[in-house]
């Protein structure tokens, strides 16, 4: 952050964490983040898995078919291969950064024809975690700007339902509703964080995800806990998303 640059990684960690689990590899190991379908070919034996916990050995004598992975009825996937991916470390992670070109593969989303590499990892028991919860509300803490807003700007914010707008990326969760009213606008920029839900002069809340820019003059009215980013990243185009304390 202090180089200008986002903290980057997993949208959702715990989708991660799942298809890594599903082949027997650490939490955090390299993974592929997608984002609509892929179709995978490897060597033999080479297991792969996705986040729900299909699973599938590339290479195997009796499937002649490569391994096709969808999006279908989820916002994000992960796809994970035994080892993981082996790819560099840039700035502390191995994640990529589309907008500044770094990091993963080359700095870039994957194309047609890539080949990546596979690391070796000592075996470990396969695991089961639990997704996140994506009807739950998303609990927040107030602040750190509530001063800047009117009287029972929490109390909305608390009271209303919104919907994950089609404008959200990894760069912020978007949402759609009834708008909130806006905060005072900012005298210079401050740091920001993963989780924060800036309100823009539209009234409609941003919450910041893991490529925001690092500092914003939006006024920040609360501030997603890290154990609900996940649960609120993962939530399709029009989900219902509601807050708590």
């Amino acid at each position: 952050m202090h180089e200008g640059v986002p903290p980057g990684g997993a949208l959702v960690p715990e989708l991660l964490a799942r298809a890594n689990a599903a082949v027997g590899n650490p939490d955090g190991e390299a993974a592929i983040e997608l984002f609509g379908a892929i179709t995978l070919q490897g060597a033999f034996g080479m297991l792969v898995a996705a986040d729900d916990g299909a699973a599938c050995e590339l290479g195997e004598p009796d499937r002649s078919d490569p391994w096709r992975i969808a999006c279908v009825g989820a916002r994000v996937r992960y796809v994970a291969v035994r080892g993981g991916i082996d790819v560099p470390t840039v700035l502390g992670g191995r994640g990529t950064l589309l907008g500044a070109g770094l990091g993963g593969h080359e700095g870039r989303a994957l194309r047609r024809g890539d080949a990546l590499r596979v690391g070796a990892l000592p075996e470990r028991p396969r695991r089961s975690l639990a997704p996140p919860d994506l009807d739950a509300p998303i609990r927040v803490v107030p602040g750190p700007d509530v001063d800047r807003f009117g009287t029972g700007a929490i109390d909305a914010l608390l009271a209303s339902t919104f919907q994950v707008s089609e404008r959200s990326d990894r760069v912020g969760v978007r949402l759609s509703g009834t708008p909130l009213r806006g905060g005072d606008a900012a005298d210079a920029s401050a740091p920001m964080t993963v989780g924060a839900i800036q309100i823009p002069p539209s009234g409609l809340p941003i919450i910041l995800g893991p490529d925001h820019p690092t500092t914003g003059g939006y006024p920040v009215l609360a501030t997603v806990v890290g154990a609900s980013v996940g649960a609120l990243a993962a939530r399709r185009i029009g989900a219902a998303v509601r807050f708590a304390l």
